[in-house]
């Protein structure tokens, strides 16, 4: 009983939506595992408009922009290191972070590493078996996105 419990409150915690635009964790994971073709359709689907494509050494990003522009999703796919695969889901909400992290740790997710990417924003990367998280916050002062990266 209690584990039943348990398990329907977890799922109803896991599948609150955040916002009107905002996507449940298993949904970012899930775009993981689509081809790019299939992430444009779904985005498309979804409402959300092409904002970017750029090809760089060894990866592809293709971004997409929520009509109301407060949210961002991109799809990296890498062409030797599928590993290096990821979706970044950027928003402009503190509380939506919060919700966003309270979301992580009720799945079982542990904080591994706090430090800052390489435009100096401050991260933490949080794992659950060999499933990776990461959590950008802006820089102190600054009105840049909160940000969500779910690595393949």
């Amino acid at each position: 009983m209690r584990k039943k419990l348990a398990f329907l409150l977890f799922s109803m915690v896991f599948s609150i939506q955040i916002s009107a635009q905002a996507f449940t964790l298993e949904q970012l994971k899930g775009f993981n595992k689509l081809t790019m073709n299939e992430f444009k359709n779904e985005m498309k689907q979804l409402k959300f408009k092409f904002y970017d494509r750029t090809e760089g050494l060894g990866f592809l990003l293709t971004e997409y922009e929520a009509l109301d522009y407060t949210s961002k999703i991109g799809k990296f796919e890498y062409a030797e290191e599928k590993s290096e695969d990821r979706i970044e889901f950027e928003f402009k909400d503190k509380k939506e972070y919060d919700q966003y992290l309270k979301l992580i740790l009720a799945a079982g997710y542990k904080q591994t590493e706090k430090g800052k990417i390489i435009t100096k924003e401050p991260y933490a990367d949080y794992y659950r078996n060999k499933e990776h998280i990461r959590m950008i916050l802006p820089k102190s002062g600054e009105n840049a996105p909160y940000t969500i990266i779910v690595f393949k």
